[in-house]
């Protein structure tokens, strides 16, 4: 990840800090909450009032993108090539730019430390997150809660709906860079910080889920030596309805270990 301070020219105060996740080429923002809407980008504004200071991927590139000359430009190879670059590189344009533009006084400079109010928030990212029964999700946040979120309180959350009527689309819930935000088809995004703010606390913790699949689930061989049998014979058991993998591969499938000894009693 790379660190860079937002830095307003005209006064000389850090607005906020940019984010840059390297291999996936994620931009996310964190703005400093004790500015308010006058201080702050003016892409931001509406997120701003309704007291929203982290700022989402979307947002983020938008920011970014209003600031770095854009991949249609009719001459776009030939300033590539001026600058020594072999591919359009959002990052690298805004870095070689120090993210000035013409419509604000805002530049940016590398850092190596977060400021203490992003320390704080990040404590309610997520250390992971699944899709779990009823259209709710499971999530797991760095400071050790552990919350149950229904979809139906994330209304506010654009395309939502869709998620909710599609169980495809909803078992493709994935963790987003850092932890920030949920993503469903990497499309839809649900950040970290409502799914904190939405779900109900239960009584559990991240190592008893973990502690739950490392001794509950098994494999394909793990299997065979539960029941002293061979693949083909563990095999014919899944077809005759005996066994339901969780999970199948090509290299064999997974199981709840309770459904494997349930065959021995």
């Amino acid at each position: 990840m790379k660190i860079y301070e937002m830095i307003n020219e005209d006064n000389n105060t850090i607005v906020g800090v940019l984010l840059y996740y390297e291999k996936d080429k994620t931009f996310l923002i964190e703005l400093d909450d004790t500015l308010d809407e006058w201080s702050l980008p003016f892409l931001f504004s509406p997120l701003v009032k309704k007291g929203i200071y982290s700022i989402g991927r979307e947002f983020s590139l938008m920011w970014v993108k209003e600031r770095i000359i854009p991949s249609g430009r009719q001459n776009i190879s030939s300033i590539l090539k001026t600058h020594k670059l072999k591919q359009y590189d959002e990052m690298r344009l805004l870095e070689l730019s120090h993210g000035r533009c013409s419509q604000d006084s805002l530049y940016i400079k590398r850092t190596d430390s977060l400021p203490d109010y992003v320390i704080a928030r990040r404590k309610h990212n997520l250390v992971d997150c699944t899709a779990a029964t009823d259209n709710t999700l499971l999530c797991f946040f760095s400071d050790g809660t552990v919350k149950k979120t229904a979809l139906s309180d994330l209304d506010g959350v654009e395309k939502i709906d869709k998620v909710r009527e599609n169980q495809l689309l909803f078992s493709s819930c994935m963790l987003g860079s850092d932890g920030y935000y949920i993503t469903f088809n990497d499309s839809i995004d649900v950040p970290s910080w409502l799914l904190y703010e939405k779900g109900q606390p239960i009584p559990l913790t991240y190592e008893d889920f973990l502690s739950f699949a490392n001794n509950n689930i098994v494999d394909t061989s793990d299997s065979c030596k539960i029941l002293e049998c061979s693949r083909q014979n563990l095999a014919y058991m899944v077809r005759q309805e005996q066994l339901t993998p969780q999970k199948e591969g090509v290299k064999g499938n997974l199981y709840l270990k309770k459904d494997v000894l349930k065959l021995r009693w």
